[in-house]
């Protein structure tokens, strides 16, 4: 079940081993994203996500909209 979290739990999930996963397209993943995070964009998420991700590990998933 989805769960907002807050920068702070970001960072510590991250040093936890959570896995970030950017859903925007992947020319906006290009232009700026999170260190360490992989680019699925949002239609192909279903699709995409067991090739990609570790199933065990927590997986936060996010979307940097600069505009």
């Amino acid at each position: 079940m989805p769960t907002q979290i807050d920068r702070d739990e970001v960072r510590r999930l991250v040093a936890a081993g959570a896995q970030l996963v950017e859903v925007l397209k992947p020319e906006e993943y290009e232009g700026d994203h999170l260190p360490g995070a992989v680019s699925i964009p949002l239609r192909n998420l279903d699709s995409a996500a067991a090739a990609v991700l570790d199933r065990h590990r927590p997986v936060i998933v996010y979307c940097w909209d600069s505009g």
